[in-house]
């Protein structure tokens, strides 16, 4: 049986923690920011937690991780 392939565009967004928990970054912050308020910028700082549904199709495309 051929080795899996990591899904490098996938492996670039996300990070899996030591639990096994799926993190990503929170979109909507590259560009027109002028009209955001403070709390909205501040708030795509943080780091998102993937929902578990969406968590299981992520770590089918990163199998070594």
């Amino acid at each position: 049986m051929p080795k899996l392939k990591t899904h490098k565009g996938t492996k670039a967004r996300v990070k899996v923690t030591g639990r096994g928990k799926v993190k990503a970054m929170r979109s909507g912050k590259r560009h027109l920011n002028a009209k955001k308020s403070g709390g909205r910028i501040r708030k795509g700082r943080t780091d998102l937690v993937v929902s578990e549904p969406e968590a299981k199709r992520i770590k089918a495309l990163l199998p070594y991780e």
